[in-house]
């Protein structure tokens, strides 16, 4: 054995204990530290509602978090009896009477609808398309066959959303021969372009 394998061995075995340790509390530390990040930002906006005096409520620590998800739960409730649906219909109208503004508010409800599990016509099919050249191929969402005076007759809407915020992305118009559905719903295809293609379906690893 020659002298350099005398301590190369050991040097190797040293770097994989420590890319082991690595892998293992790197996906800890960036998962803790994002939520750390949105946790901070969140406290921020609500330090209007933190600097309200509630009684026994301020004792508790972060009770703004608690206060805004009672909010949230409240105003659900509200919307399922009814109660705040004139409401909301008063100021969405109110909201369409800005030009600007209403352009940015309905395709942002819209998008964030479409991905939600209420909705269930927004986004049809999860196909593939080449995009955004040929040979490329890119995961999409099929919304819906474009009018024939936009787009003549054979052309299909498709939404790209990006890697790792599907909330952004672009909007391409193809021929129907030219994409190819999928068996994948909205949600694993969703955790597939959020993970950058690491995590897929449970259904595929079987196979």
């Amino acid at each position: 054995m020659e002298f350099r394998d005398l301590y190369h061995k050991p040097l190797q075995y040293i770097q994989h204990l420590f890319v082991t340790g690595l892998l293992f509390l790197l996906p800890i530390t960036i998962t803790f530290s994002l939520f750390h990040f949105f946790f901070s930002v969140i406290k921020k906006w609500l330090i209007p509602i933190r600097n309200l005096e509630i009684p026994i409520i301020s004792r508790i620590p972060h009770h703004e978090i608690i206060i805004l998800i009672g909010f949230i739960f409240l105003i659900g409730v509200l919307i399922k009896a009814f109660i705040l649906r004139p409401l909301i219909h008063v100021l969405e109208e109110s909201v369409n009477r800005i030009p600007f503004i209403r352009t940015i508010y309905m395709g942002i409800k819209q998008l964030v609808f479409a991905f939600s599990s209420h909705d269930q016509t927004s986004f049809k099919k999860v196909v593939i398309v080449q995009y955004p050249r040929a040979g490329i191929y890119s995961i999409g969402f099929l919304t819906k066959d474009m009018p024939t005076v936009i787009a003549g007759d054979n052309l299909v809407g498709v939404y790209i959303p990006h890697t790792p915020n599907p909330a952004s992305g672009n909007f391409i118009m193809v021929p129907k021969q030219d994409i190819q559905e999928t068996d994948l719903n909205r949600q694993e295809a969703t955790a597939l372009i959020i993970s950058g293609g690491i995590v897929q379906p449970p259904r595929y690893k079987k196979e």
